[in-house]
């Protein structure tokens, strides 16, 4: 009843994470466990004390000294962090979102969505619609996989920034067709470039390690 069936080779699987869809969530692109964390992800970053708005506050450099403030130099600090800028300016968080929505209207057939305040307020606007239309986008739409993976990219980055936590190191896996895959020991899963081989999280952590070719 609410199990995969046994022959597993023609049913479909989830696209974010690869595993097989239940039967009651055949037809859709992605399983409601990811449909929820990504809808998790989303709220995270909205609101006054989301992770977008937390960004302003990790604007400027960390410090320990005062001696990048001698009067006179000739090579001054920049008065912001790139990073948490890059991700809070235009271009950034909500310029990503605003994308796959816009993407979203068009496979719909509807007008462009109109944006209306500070990026802030166009972060909060994006996410609620974001959010309404999940459950369309998770059943249907072909790249909700990718848009899956983003939104997780760009909360870590967030959350990297607000905690101060380094990013984490990617590490080289070969497949058995001789391609090689960059994957960190949180990602959800990759596909090889070179066989188009998905492979899901812990099936990606079990490849062996990519040998380095001698220089």
């Amino acid at each position: 009843m609410n199990h995969p069936v046994e022959d597993s080779y023609q049913w479909p699987s989830c696209a974010t994470c690869t595993r097989q869809l239940w039967e009651e969530e055949r037809g859709r692109q992605t399983c409601r466990v990811c449909q929820g964390r990504t809808d998790e992800d989303l709220v995270s970053l909205a609101g006054p004390n989301g992770l977008y708005a937390t960004l302003a506050a990790t604007l400027e450099p960390r410090t320990g000294t005062d001696n990048a403030r001698v009067s006179g130099s000739r090579s001054a600090p920049l008065p912001l962090r790139l990073e948490p800028l890059s991700l809070s300016a235009r271009g950034g968080v909500v310029t990503v979102l605003q994308t796959w929505l816009v993407d979203w209207h068009e496979q719909l057939g509807w007008t462009h969505p109109r944006w209306n305040g500070g990026l802030q307020q166009q972060l909060d606007q994006v996410v609620h619609a974001l959010r309404i239309n999940l459950e369309w986008a998770a059943s249907e739409h072909p790249a909700f996989g990718d848009f899956s993976a983003e939104v997780a990219a760009l909360v870590r980055s967030c959350q990297r920034q607000v905690t101060g936590e380094k990013p984490e190191r990617r590490i080289a896996v070969a497949c058995p067709c001789g391609g090689t895959l960059r994957v960190t020991i949180s990602t959800p899963g990759a596909r090889c470039g070179g066989c188009g081989t998905q492979y899901a999280r812990a099936d990606v952590l079990e490849l062996p390690l990519a040998i380095r070719n001698a220089a």
